[in-house]
């Protein structure tokens, strides 16, 4: 374990029966990140995430936060002592008021903030005499967070914070999120289906995919790493194989022959000046694009 990882994974594997849930999932998340993790349904994000927090243990491999085994009982209620989690049902208890949550929630951590408190009560706008039931998907989502956010955690661990969610209080969330990690010096992992969102405030991200990392790493030098080659014929595509490292996918359409590649552009470019065609022109690519295509299945 490296000091600097907050959380690291190395070979994490969870079968459930004859079903692989995980197999061989290696994370290392940076202490101060924003963390996004990306996947399709039943790729594997919420095992792992209850592996971390030890609701589950691993078939086989190992998961670490802090440096504590998250499979070890003690080290796991430590780790969950330095950690909050907001599950994607946003558990709360329907018949207190947002007041009496929030007084419930405090009388079990001894490093609760009120000066975290008061700010968010304010950036909230939470109704604190509304019973919980009552409240909107969006102040439920805003109550969970600030339940979290207040707790002074050193780990912030989110299963799809802005599920359902309109615009507005989207933004409001992200943007606290990002708040909140520069003045506390906080890492936020959280798992989400929406790509913009993770494009817009994570510094790192790890794309899942049948239960392993299919890509991993800080954002930026993903967006330098990937590129898309198009390389335009006068007829139909030659059916070349791009066998240069780094080729993730290609495709054809009409007179187009589209490579994209993980390992930068030149060796894809050399290649496609030898096949003579009209133009070779590279294009940027999307952390949108990034995972469809690592996730898509075989054409």
């Amino acid at each position: 374990m490296t000091e600097s990882w907050v959380i690291e994974t190395a070979g994490l594997r969870k079968d459930y029966g004859p079903v692989a849930a995980l197999r061989g999932l290696d994370l290392q998340v940076p202490q101060g990140s924003i963390y996004g993790f990306l996947g399709r349904n039943g790729a594997g994000k919420t095992t792992a995430i209850k592996i971390l927090l030890g609701m589950t243990h691993p078939t086989a491999g190992r998961a670490s936060i802090f440096g504590l085994n998250a499979a070890a009982g003690e080290e796991s209620v430590e780790i969950r002592r330095r950690t909050a989690f907001v599950s994607e049902d946003k558990d709360l208890i329907d018949g207190m008021t947002v007041e009496s949550m929030i007084r419930f929630t405090a009388g079990f951590y001894p490093g609760w903030r009120s000066d975290l408190e008061q700010r968010y009560l304010r950036r909230f706008e939470l109704p604190t005499f509304q019973k919980v039931k009552a409240l909107s998907r969006g102040t439920r989502t805003k109550l969970a967070l600030f339940l979290a956010l207040c707790r002074s955690a050193k780990l912030l661990i989110l299963d799809e914070p802005t599920s359902g969610l309109d615009p507005a209080v989207t933004e409001e969330v992200l943007q606290a999120l990002v708040a909140h990690v520069a003045k506390e010096e906080t890492t936020v992992f959280f798992s989400s289906h929406q790509i913009a969102e993770v494009d817009q405030i994570a510094d790192r991200v790890a794309i899942i995919d049948a239960g392993r990392a299919v890509v991993a790493g800080a954002l930026e030098d993903l967006r330098e790493k990937y590129s898309r080659v198009q390389v335009v014929f006068d007829g139909e595509p030659p059916k070349t194989a791009f066998e240069q490292p780094g080729v993730v996918r290609v495709r054809r359409s009409g007179r187009t022959l589209s490579v994209l590649s993980s390992a930068g552009s030149d060796g894809v470019i050399e290649q496609a000046r030898a096949l003579n065609p009209v133009a070779v022109d590279v294009v940027p690519v999307t952390l949108k694009e990034i995972f469809l295509e690592t996730v898509a299945e075989e054409d």
